[in-house]
């Protein structure tokens, strides 16, 4: 059994044992056993108490599984057993477990997108079908998938269908999540502008935060706004100045979440020279 903590969006668990109320000299003892192991004599001194009034003590903690002998070392014609703690925490519970499918992560980073374990927003890709003034073809809907998969690791479940294409969205006033660049997701298209980094009229990325130009196919953004429509709703922007820069902006969900902040610019990198984007660097 574990007690599950969750900080900054990672998960920290450390082993427990459930146990009934101590009383307060289990709990003095108890409480020494976890600063230092050691043995009854010493310990009974240490806290003050008669060395037989201890042993019942030990004797009772250790039947209950709370503490064990962890090494027996010879003082004078004594063998002395030391003792520590047999879980490094304790619980007491008062109410039945309830059952959970899973237990969800957490990150303040990712709302209003997810609340409370649930989904509260719509992913929008690209067509894959030409669409739009170019006629272009999403590529996108691959990375869409994994980047369903990392969210799933923040969800309770999911009660409906959350990704649709651009151009099955009519109403942009929701929390909705683009992934793709103004060419082939048109509703990107419709916020780039609103975007402090967006793409420019060459599809470049322009930062209008530091005012640099960025060039390179494998470079993408992930940028969070208020929605234009809805200041009570987020829009995130996931794309790329083509899709390899849309795979470097997922790819740095998935192994640099913690370092994003509201307004990134990801620059791709094959690392093993195979063709393919599998690590990333923040720019900005």
């Amino acid at each position: 059994m574990f007690v599950v903590d969750e900080k900054k969006g990672s998960t920290q668990i450390i082993p427990t044992k459930e146990v009934e109320l101590f009383s307060e000299t289990e709990t003095k003892i108890l409480t020494a056993l976890a600063r230092k192991p050691a043995y009854p004599k010493g310990l009974a001194k240490k806290l003050g108490m008669h060395e037989q009034n201890l042993y019942y003590y030990i004797r009772n903690l250790e039947k209950k599984g709370l503490i064990k002998v962890i090494k027996k070392e010879e003082h004078g014609a004594a063998l002395a057993k030391y003792y520590a703690l047999s879980k490094p925490s304790f619980f007491v519970r008062f109410s039945d477990f309830r059952p959970v499918e899973k237990i969800p992560r957490t990150s303040r980073w990712l709302e209003p997108f997810i609340v409370d374990g649930r989904l509260n927003a719509r992913i929008v890709v690209g067509s894959p079908d030409p669409h739009g003034p170019e006629g272009a073809r999403s590529r996108d809907v691959n990375y869409a998938m994994d980047f369903a998969l990392f969210l799933g690791t923040f969800l309770n479940r999911i009660e409906e269908s959350s990704i649709f294409l651009d151009t099955e969205i009519t109403a942009a006033r929701d929390n909705l999540i683009l992934i793709g660049g103004p060419v082939t997701n048109r509703i990107t298209k419709k916020i780039n502008d609103k975007l402090p980094i967006r793409f420019d009229k060459r599809k470049n990325i322009y930062s209008s935060l530091t005012k640099k130009t960025y060039h390179s196919d494998n470079c993408g953004i992930i940028v969070k706004i208020a929605n234009p429509l809805d200041k009570e709703k987020g829009i995130m922007v996931i794309a790329g100045k083509r899709y390899s820069g849309t795979r470097a902006a997922i790819i740095a969900f998935l192994k640099n979440f913690e370092e994003l902040s509201n307004s990134n610019v990801i620059q791709g990198i094959d690392e093993d020279s195979d063709g393919v984007i599998d690590t990333v660097r923040i720019l900005e």
